[in-house]
Parts: C-alpha cells; structure tokens; sequence
C-alpha cells in the first residue's frame, strides 16, 4: 500500500506535475488556501505555510513555491511570480523584456514537506526566454522558458520531458530521495 501524502495546492497544473514525479505515493490535492508571507526567498514562503498549515492538514502534507527569475529584471519577478502572471501575464513579461538582448532567467522551486518536521527540498533550471510565446502544454510561464540544452519551450515540451529538466523536478527528485532514505516508501 502505498503512503499518503497531502499536497497543498490550488494549482491543478502543478499537482498533475507532481502526482507524476511522485509515483508510487497516493499524493492527493487538498486545495487549502493559506497566507504567504512577503518574503525574498521561496524558502521563507514555503517555511511559513508549512507552519501555519500544521495544525490545519494532516500530515504528511507538502507543498510546493516557484519562481521565475529574470536576470536582466534584477531576479523579478522571482518570489512574486504567481501575482505578476495573474497581473501582467506571459505578454506583459515579453512587453518587459522588449529590446532586452539579456534573455537568461532561472526558475527555482522549492518543496516543503511536514511530517511533524519541516523539511526543504529545492531545483533549479537555468534558461533563457523566448521572444513570444510558444507551445500550448504546461501552464504559467512555460511558453516562455527554454531550458538550457533546448530549444523547446516547457509548454512545447511533452510532461515527461518537462520533468525531466525542471525546476519542480528537480526538487522533486530531492524529497523522493529523503523519503527513500527515511524509509517512507511509495508501495
């Protein structure tokens, strides 16, 4: 039988990544909303919503924060990625970077997971992004993003390919090797 693992989201596009990545665990969504603390890391984010979220879902629970990190706009919009898309969206990035030569950014993503510890688990991707939008898998700003050694955006990419390279991926990678070694098998 496979362990139970809650994973606190709101977003379907990122639970179906990670019910991917997470194979051999009965994750399932619990769309519980909880503050995010104006912080300058994803660590802090997710640090604080492990904390109030403790008392609120039973453990183990995870969840999961990403930003994008443009380097010609000083990291932004970084920590504050999800507001700037729902703000600006893809077009307004691009409208950003009109004339930028400097195209280089990096996702990060960090997972936390509480089972009456907290743990952190964090990935990273290195890219550049594409001058308009292109392909139609995926979701936020994945038509934009080009990880390096591509030139596929995320959202031309199929989910495996995607994961395979990403930044949630990655991370992905680092709790199923802490909960292998914790000995918290998928079944």
């Amino acid at each position: 039988m496979s362990q139970k693992i809650y994973f606190v989201t709101g977003n379907p596009g990122k639970y179906a990544e990670m019910r991917d990545l997470l194979t051999g665990f009965d994750l399932r969504r619990k769309a519980v909303s909880y503050p995010e603390v104006q912080a300058d890391d994803l660590e802090a984010v997710a640090r604080f919503g492990l904390r109030w979220l403790q008392d609120r879902v039973e453990p183990p629970f995870m969840l999961e924060d990403a930003g994008l990190f443009i380097d010609a706009l000083h990291g932004f919009p970084g920590v504050y990625s999800a507001y700037v898309f729902a703000t600006l969206g893809n077009r307004g990035i691009l409208r950003l970077l009109e004339d930028v030569e400097n195209r280089r950014a990096c996702f990060r993503s960090v997972v936390g997971l509480y089972d009456g510890e907290i743990h952190i688990f964090s990935g990273e991707c290195r890219g550049t992004l594409a001058g308009e939008e292109r392909g139609s898998q995926g979701f936020g700003y994945d038509p934009l993003f080009i990880p390096e050694g591509s030139a596929l955006t995320f959202a031309q990419m199929t989910p495996a390919e995607k994961s395979a390279r990403s930044h949630r991926g990655r991370a992905a990678q680092n709790l199923l090797a802490h909960l292998e070694q914790a000995g918290t098998g998928g079944g």
